[in-house]
């Protein structure tokens, strides 16, 4: 899971610029209520998600599974790939 997270975080950090040294951006933080994220930035990490990881992101995942943190996002992509 830490890989996972580590990845995941890289790459939000440079797809949408966030410096390093940035306290608030952590595994836990909301990326779209923190602004880190916006709705054409959502879109963007789902294709992502599904390239970089073979997990696909359905509408009802969308509803069913939080993914609003870098950790819920790792979660989720986990859970998908457990089944």
């Amino acid at each position: 899971m830490q890989d996972l997270l580590e990845e995941l975080e890289a790459h939000i950090r440079n797809r949408y610029e966030i410096d390093e040294d940035d306290d608030e951006f952590t595994p836990d933080v909301h990326l779209f209520d923190y602004g880190y994220i916006d709705s054409i930035g959502a879109t963007a990490l789902i294709a992502h998600i599904e390239k970089t990881y073979g997990t696909p992101v359905t509408n009802q995942d969308l509803m069913l599974y939080p993914m609003n943190t870098i950790r819920e996002i790792a979660q989720f992509i986990q859970t998908k790939r457990a089944r």
